[in-house]
This record gives structure tokens, C-alpha cells and sequence, in this order.
């Protein structure tokens, strides 16, 4: 869970849609781990796609 709360404050800091690319970058998390966080997340609704590939907080 440490990590989703990690990726999730990268996300609130950056202020705009971001990818998993970027958001691995913010956190220093590597992509792979983002991605798989990344899904759960779309999953549960806590995150949302305005652009493709691009996600924000819901």
C-alpha cells in the first residue's frame, strides 16, 4: 500500500494528467511497479483517463 500512496501524492503534486512514465520518474518507483498500480487503481476508480494514457485523480 506504500507505494499506491507514493504514486498517488505524485500525482496531487503534479497538478496535471500524467503517465506512468512521469509518475515513475516523480517517485524514483519503477515503471513496471507504476503500471501494475496503475491498474488497480483504474480498477477501484481512484484515478481517471481525460486523454489517452494520461491519468488524473477521479
Amino acid at each position: 500500500m506504500d507505494e499506491r500512496n507514493t504514486i498517488i501524492e505524485a500525482m496531487r503534486q503534479a497538478g496535471e494528467p500524467v503517465n506512468a512514465s512521469k509518475v515513475a520518474e516523480l517517485t524514483g518507483l519503477d515503471k513496471k511497479v507504476v503500471d501494475k498500480v496503475f491498474a488497480q487503481l483504474k480498477k477501484d476508480g481512484t484515478i481517471t483517463s481525460p486523454v489517452r494514457c494520461k491519468y488524473v485523480l477521479a
